[in-house]
């Protein structure tokens, strides 16, 4: 992956000049020379890491697995979000990890985090690097190090009976979709990230993939988990699909993001390939009428594997697609996308139910063609991003989940938020939404924030989204939907739990990781109660 963007460099393109102009017109961006500090020429501080320390490490994991040189340690600083990428574009790389070490094993990253118990060295669990919440950026510790676990990259073992397979941390979403395809299954988990994250990503953010209605979300599909810890072993896995022996251990893993332990295992239920995939494109005259044809499905079914909406802004801008932004749709209103998956006859019936769900909500039919281009660049926003950024403009995301009876309300606040807090700085931003995630009982927003980068991009950025955070969770929202809560989040979260729900993860953070190593400063807020 690019160390100061995203993804493939073969697939990184400029923005066209009309769009160039286009963005100078609309949001008053100021052309862009596009450069960025040369990998070479960025300079991370020396290593602080002791020689007894590398020593003991390379006993460890192997010497050649220990990698203390500036650009391996580059590669594993921040993550993907637009401030980490700003930050990073700048040659402003202080705070890199110490070293980066690369465990084969369980029992290996096991003796990696007492070894860093004993020795007080921070530990960042390191899969894809795609986080965008500030989830590797640790705090607290003088010396820290980064744990790559791409060594750890294997199918262990396929249940075709029960349709279950236990993958390793390291795999990233198309190893694992290859390995399970030489058995003829799918996991059937493709965020927008898929090309990048993990499996251990993936449990460790709670993420949730575009075929979220077919398939669930990746927290559905987990079984057991193995987790290595400063104090040993953690299984968390059930000898059964359901139990009610106690409360489900799983869930302190999932969503954890590094703060309890290192996921070392996940066991996952696992689906026959589908051999027919189809995706079409509605259109409704406003997002209103959208959310009403989604719930619907959502609520009544049938449920298409992928199902999502546009707004009118998102669906004039064409996000997606470079060469279309600017042009405008070829009539108003806002595009829905849905996808069927499964075997031809299971998928037909399927397809001719909603449809006429879709019908009976004054949804208009656009063929095929239009969920193919979907289906086509449905991994393309991130480089998209990448490309306005060198053209000078800002963009970021930023995503939620309510209540169906609050989506409205949350949809306008955080839109008003939004605009408000980056108005100031002269041009109103565009902001364009989506959902993208529908359940029975409410839905996912998934924002998208085009403006200016202006003086102090990063600083006019917290603000805004400290505003935007400020009117979720006012408006009934959660803080993240399938982001994180990394430390973007993190006080809005103590928000969401409250002071004795932080207590409550702070015991258990105390249990499990003592010496409080294990990526400090990421999930957890403060305590704040009396005597803490």
């Amino acid at each position: 992956m690019l160390w100061n963007g995203w993804g493939d460099p073969e697939r990184a393109a400029p923005l066209p000049e009309s769009v160039v102009g286009l963005l100078g017109e609309l949001l008053g961006v100021r052309p862009s020379d596009g450069r960025s500090v040369a990998l070479e020429d960025a300079l991370p501080r020396a290593s602080r890491l002791p020689d007894d320390a590398r020593e003991a490490f390379a006993g460890i994991v192997g010497a050649e697995h220990v990698r203390t040189d500036g650009e391996s340690r580059i590669r594993r600083t921040r993550g993907k979000s637009t401030p980490d990428l700003l930050h990073i574009r700048s040659g402003a790389v202080e705070d890199a990890p110490d070293a980066v070490l690369r465990p084969g094993s369980h029992d290996e990253v096991v003796a990696v985090l007492r070894l860093c118990a004993e020795r007080r060295i921070a530990v960042v669990p390191f899969g894809g690097g795609t986080s965008v919440v500030g989830g590797l950026a640790p705090s607290g510790h003088d010396c820290f190090v980064t744990l790559d676990l791409r060594r750890m990259n294997r199918l262990t073992e396929v249940d075709t009976v029960s349709r279950t397979a236990v993958l390793e941390p390291g795999l990233r979403g198309p190893e694992a979709e290859a390995l399970l395809a030489e058995h003829g299954y799918t996991l059937g988990h493709f965020p927008q990230s898929f090309e990048w994250a993990t499996i251990g990503g993936f449990a460790a953010a709670r993420s949730s993939g575009q075929a979220s209605a077919g398939y669930g979300r990746f927290d559905d599909m987990v079984t057991a988990l193995r987790v290595a810890t400063p104090e040993g072993t953690w299984e968390t896995g059930r000898s059964a699909p359901r139990s009610a022996a106690g409360p489900d251990l799983r869930q302190l893993v999932l969503g954890s993001e590094g703060a309890f332990g290192v996921i070392t295992s996940v066991t996952v239920r696992i689906r026959p390939r589908p051999t027919t995939r189809v995706y079409e494109g509605w259109r409704f005259g406003s997002f209103e009428a959208g959310r009403a044809a989604l719930r619907a499905l959502a609520q009544d079914g049938p449920l298409p594997t992928v199902l999502r909406l546009s707004d009118e802004t998102e669906t004039l801008v064409g996000l997606a697609d470079p060469e279309a932004i600017g042009k405008g749709a070829s009539e108003s209103g806002c595009l829905a996308i849905a996808g069927y998956e499964g075997d031809a006859e299971e998928v037909a019936v399927r397809r001719e139910r909603a449809q006429a769900v879709l019908r009976a909500h004054e949804g208009t039919f656009l063929g095929e063609e239009a969920g193919e281009k979907w289906n086509h660049g449905r991994y393309s926003a991130p480089y998209l991003r990448d490309a306005l950024l060198d053209a000078g403009a800002f963009a970021e995301t930023l995503e939620t989940a309510a209540y169906w009876s609050r989506i409205p309300a949350l949809y306008e606040n955080v839109r008003t938020a939004l605009t408000t807090a980056l108005s100031g700085a002269g041009t109103p931003p565009v902001v364009l939404c989506h959902i993208s995630h529908v359940y029975p009982a409410g839905a996912s927003l998934y924002f998208t924030v085009l403006s200016a980068q202006g003086d102090k991009p990063e600083e006019t950025w917290a603000g805004a989204k400290r505003a935007a955070n400020d009117a979720i969770i006012a408006s009934g929202g959660t803080i993240s939907h399938h982001h994180g809560v990394g430390t973007d989040h993190r006080d809005w979260y103590a928000q969401e739990i409250g002071p004795l729900g932080v207590e409550v993860l702070h015991a258990v953070k105390n249990r499990l990781d003592p010496s409080g190593i294990l990526n400090p400063g990421i999930l957890l807020p403060p305590l704040t109660s009396p005597g803490a």
